[in-house]
């Protein structure tokens, strides 16, 4: 039987598959560029690209889900730019060349289960799976720090997103069973055991999210000049995690109002991934609760990445007897949020709140349990991935 990466390249050797987890941010939204703390968990949704290696320097991939067939030279990637899903991967071999790696050109059939752009990280996975693959066909070992910057700088340099580096790192680094609590100064980690107890559930909108064209860089940008008033009276100041709220309210006259308001929640958020995390391993659950019904509320009014969409989803959530908390996650402007629930009333939740919400939305919701996956990884198989 034809596989249908064989149907649609004509390979005549088994290819491999490279996949790479999705992720939900338990807590800790805009802090990730900010030099702050970050607490994500890999969920088990996953981009897969089934690939194989080829004679040239092409760059052919193939995306199941839209129906198209893009290509490009690997000495020719700039002609990628602004191409959709395709400069994700682009961008990716490029941030790899401009890194020192040579990878051959490569087939790639892409396909998996993470909704687009609903803020499950769907492009971070689909770069940290193009690299596991360019890795492969290169001869190249895997660093997952090394190829979460890569798939950093991709975004920023060549896609157009100025984040942070939390997405690509937790898809590639994920611990099982684990969240990873993240220093995304040092680009270092130490995973955070989740308890059996509580579930997270994924409220997914459905509202879409565009980051290259929404607010997002522009909330970056006015971090950074919040960071610039500071820094005029303290010149060590390097980002947002260096100033402490006494700090922020001597700089307070030299910016405006909005920016002040926005580096309020950066302070204040930069502070509940580790919060969090000590709840979790005490099995403190109402209080991992209240920690991300904080951080909903200061992404709501301070922030302004909320929507009425995921204000509606998480007061309903709010309400359920077997939720503890529950927050936007990611950047927001529409997009998913999560809930902290009760394992055994997690059947319940999903009625009950999908139920409520549906009852009042143009879109369905969509809600679904996720449980906390390894990182990227490779699978030797010639059967195509469903």
């Amino acid at each position: 039987m034809i596989s249908p990466f064989q149907e649609l390249f004509g390979e005549t050797h088994a290819p491999r598959v490279a996949s790479a987890p999705g992720r939900v941010n338990l807590i800790g939204d805009h802090t990730d560029y900010n030099d702050g703390w970050v607490l994500p968990m890999a969920i088990d949704r996953y981009a897969h690209v089934t690939f194989a290696a080829r004679s040239d320097s092409t760059l052919r991939a193939h995306s199941t889900a839209l129906g198209e067939t893009r290509q490009v030279d690997l000495h020719a990637l700039e002609e990628a730019r602004g191409r959709g899903w395709f400069s994700y991967l682009a961008g990716t071999a490029w941030a790899l060349l401009e890194s020192g790696l040579r990878p051959s050109g490569v087939d790639l059939l892409v396909e998996g289960d993470l909704p687009l752009g609903s803020g499950l990280s769907s492009s971070a996975a689909l770069e940290m799976a193009t690299a596991r693959a360019l890795c492969v066909v290169s001869g190249a070992s895997w660093s997952p720090r090394e190829m979460a910057l890569a798939g950093q700088r991709a975004e920023n340099e060549f896609v157009g997103v100025a984040c942070g580096v939390m997405d690509q790192l937790i898809s590639a680094a994920a611990s099982p069973g684990h969240a990873l609590l993240i220093d995304c100064r040092s680009i270092t980690w130490r995973p955070v055991r989740l308890p059996v107890e509580g579930v997270v559930v994924v409220l997914d909108t459905r509202t879409p999210r565009a980051l290259s064209t929404s607010a997002y860089n522009e909330r970056r940008a006015s971090c950074d000049r919040a960071a610039r008033a500071v820094r005029s009276l303290a010149p060590g100041v390097r980002s947002l995690r260096d100033v402490d709220g006494a700090l922020l309210e001597a700089a307070r006259s030299r910016m405006d109002a909005t920016t002040y308001r926005r580096a309020c929640h950066v302070l204040a958020e930069i502070a509940r991934p580790a919060a969090l995390a000590e709840a979790l391993q005490a099995d403190d659950l109402p209080h991992a609760g209240e920690l991300m019904n904080d951080s909903h509320a200061s992404l709501r009014d301070l922030y302004e990445v909320s929507s009425p969409e995921l204000d509606r989803i998480t007061d309903l959530a709010r309400r359920h007897p077997r939720c503890f908390g529950a927050r936007l996650t990611g950047a927001g402007f529409g997009g998913c949020a999560i809930a902290l629930v009760e394992a055994s009333g997690v059947d319940a939740f999903v009625e009950d709140v999908g139920s409520a919400y549906d009852a009042h939305a143009e879109i369905p919701c969509r809600l679904f349990a996720v449980r906390p996956v390894g990182g990227a990884s490779i699978e030797a198989s010639s059967s195509p991935v469903s």
